[in-house]
């Protein structure tokens, strides 16, 4: 299954590229799609993930599946499917 992952602001200055290509197997979620990047590119952990005291995970970036946020899809259980676009967008704070 052929993904395409791309990284806006920030992410993509961490990543030194705007997009990735993976190829994965069937029955792929968000949820291991993040950690495997958190494998392939270390530096892009602290600014995806964060790891809650209860030991669930907490996306630090918004996340698009096909334009649209996975908060209305199944969240990190999203499952994607063979030429999905994923786009991860860090959330900014100021104060």
């Amino acid at each position: 299954m052929a993904l395409t992952v791309k990284f806006i602001g920030a992410l993509r200055h961490i990543t030194g590229q705007p997009k990735l290509s993976f190829n994965f197997a069937q029955n792929f979620s968000i949820k291991d799609l993040i950690l495997q990047l958190t494998v392939d590119k270390p530096q892009l952990k602290a600014n995806l993930i964060s790891q809650q005291t209860d030991g669930t995970l907490k996306t630090n970036a918004l996340i698009l599946v096909n334009d649209r946020e996975i908060s209305v899809l199944s969240g990190l259980n999203t499952q994607l499917q063979d030429g999905d676009e994923i786009v991860f967008i860090p959330v900014v704070h100021g104060g």
